[in-house]
């Protein structure tokens, strides 16, 4: 997590992970599909860009995917982008999507 950040909050009624910094709101919005997690949108408002709070967002999602057992679908591009600079994470993604990250 960034430094002096808040917690990432796992909001569960509305399928996204959350933070909140300076009164503003980054989500990464998910969809459960069976025994897979598809990662669909990241969104940083354009002042809090540049400070990793989309990583924290990600590795959240990835770390909760871990710990449930699920297939990681990454449709988000930045999952995808990210997934290709974190190797430890890539046992997590589908087969499917993992031959596409390759590209």
């Amino acid at each position: 997590m960034a430094s002096g950040v808040p917690p990432v909050v796992h909001n569960v009624g509305g399928a996204r992970f959350e933070l909140t910094v300076d009164g503003h709101l980054a989500h990464l919005d998910y969809q459960l599909a069976g025994d897979r997690i598809r990662f669909l949108h990241i969104e940083v408002p354009p002042s809090e860009r540049g400070h990793g709070y989309a990583e924290d967002l990600t590795r959240a999602g990835l770390d909760y995917a871990r710990r449930e057992r699920l297939g990681v679908v990454p449709i988000c591009p930045f999952v995808r982008e990210f997934l290709s600079r974190h190797p430890e994470y890539l046992s997590l993604v589908d087969e499917h999507w993992r031959g596409r990250l390759a590209q």
